[in-house]
């Protein structure tokens, strides 16, 4: 097999593929061997018909379509490899020669990965980030605690006020007519948080357990349901009960109940200690970005377009997956929301467009500095995900593991090795 590139420019490859006669007549031979079975020659049992009696019938290249498909893949692969292309779509591939006794040759057109003029990446100078944990942020995480920690005591001697807890029964009204999911009985609704309708919480305020009270609100326009938007609507709302949230006293006892600390001295300094951790990865993570944003800003790539659109696809991908962990689907999404499958692309669009701009970058910046996923790189990596994961046997863990997802790990390594060489070079004023 030979290959020759004859043009590469604006993100394109044009190369021919040479195959010898000799290895074309032997896909054709596997081809022939593949579908002999499908031909019903008179003479010959099914199936048992030379190839030259098939093709006298149906003619020299009746195997040639089935022979491209099993000799094309191989020598692409090959050809890539041979001319140090990196393709990010899939080949236009043109046959240009295709004759008994000559060699078959192909014409292949495909986009490649963009080159990346990088900026100056040795001394990236950005904006120091600092994050101090002060005495207030930890009164304000304790009392956060102690707010989770409430517990209902009746209320239903007085009347309802900011922040109780009612249990209700209600039916809503379009006009004279009830509407579909409109009526609820024994709802537990929270004055003040917000989770009903724009002003229908605070109409229950000074009301009493057994009161009877007509509630009238107008659904906002952005509601989700297409015949409520903008409707005004009167919910006829019965108070069953009336309860207030008591907190616990933030002391000794309060500290054994909700940690495994015995005095709140020492659950307060275990939480300075955990805002501290959370602190320093917030500033280390805000300092990454950054510098990455930095050199993304200073360096040169012209981006084609199907890598976008494939960096689009994935993150649709994940953001469909993350919706059916809740058990809801993207289809249903979009009549939620009131959108489509554009908008969500339209919407994604500008984060696929600087992750692909910044793993171009980030990848230059390796080529550059010859940094590599090492075999003690990748089997520390492996030892960390088995122990994760709770695998004992962390041989038996990588050889489970396929080599799409090594080599996934290895970009994943690689990537990490090159973000900690150019924060370690750096300069944070």
């Amino acid at each position: 097999m030979n290959s020759v590139l004859e043009k590469k420019e604006n993100n394109k490859a044009t190369f021919t593929i040479e195959i010898g006669e000799d290895k074309f007549q032997e896909a054709v031979q596997k081809a022939y061997l593949k579908n002999r079975s499908r031909f019903n020659i008179p003479g010959f049992r099914k199936g048992k018909a030379p190839r030259k009696i098939i093709e006298m019938n149906y003619g020299e290249g009746v195997f040639y379509e089935e022979a491209l498909n099993i000799i094309l893949p191989d020598a692409y692969e090959e050809a890539i490899k041979e001319l140090s292309l990196e393709p990010v779509d899939t080949p236009d591939v043109d046959i240009e020669q295709l004759e008994s006794g000559k060699p078959v040759i192909f014409k292949v057109e495909v986009t490649i990965k963009p080159e990346v003029k990088l900026g100056e990446y040795k001394s990236i100078e950005v904006e120091k980030v600092e994050y101090n944990v002060t005495d207030e942020d930890v009164e304000e995480e304790l009392k956060n605690i102690r707010d989770m920690n409430y517990r209902l005591v009746d209320a239903s001697d007085r009347e309802a006020k900011e922040k109780d807890v009612l249990n209700i029964n209600f039916e809503g009204y379009l006009g004279e007519e009830k509407f579909e999911g409109g009526s609820a009985e024994n709802q537990e609704l929270e004055i003040g948080a917000g989770r009903f309708i724009p002003g229908f919480e605070e109409q229950l305020i000074g009301k009493k357990k057994g009161d009877l009270v007509d509630v009238k609100v107008t659904f906002p326009e952005d509601y989700f349901e297409e015949n409520l938007k903008g409707e005004e609507a009167l919910f006829k709302v019965t108070i069953n009960d009336i309860k207030e949230k008591e907190f616990p006293v933030l002391d000794d006892e309060f500290a054994k109940d909700v940690s495994e600390y015995d005095t709140l001295e020492e659950f307060k300094n275990s939480i300075r200690e955990r805002l501290e951790k959370e602190a320093k990865n917030k500033e280390e993570m805000e300092r990454e970005t950054s510098v990455i944003k930095a050199l993304v800003e200073s360096s040169e790539v012209d981006i084609p377009q199907v890598m976008i659109d494939n960096q689009i696809q994935n993150e649709i991908g994940e953001f469909d997956y993350r919706l059916r962990l809740q058990g809801l689907s993207i289809d249903r999404y979009f009549e939620l929301t009131n959108s489509s499958i554009e908008d969500l692309k339209e919407q994604i669009r500008p984060n696929a467009e600087n992750r692909v701009k910044s793993d171009l970058v980030l990848e230059a910046v390796a080529k550059a500095e010859n940094i590599q996923a090492s075999d003690e790189d990748l089997d520390k990596e492996l030892e960390r995900m088995a122990v994760e994961y709770n695998h004992e046997d962390v041989e038996k863990f990588k050889q489970d593991m396929k080599l799409g997802d090594l080599e996934y790990l290895k970009e994943g390594i690689m990537r990490d090795k090159t973000i900690e060489f150019l924060m370690s070079n750096a300069k944070f004023i």
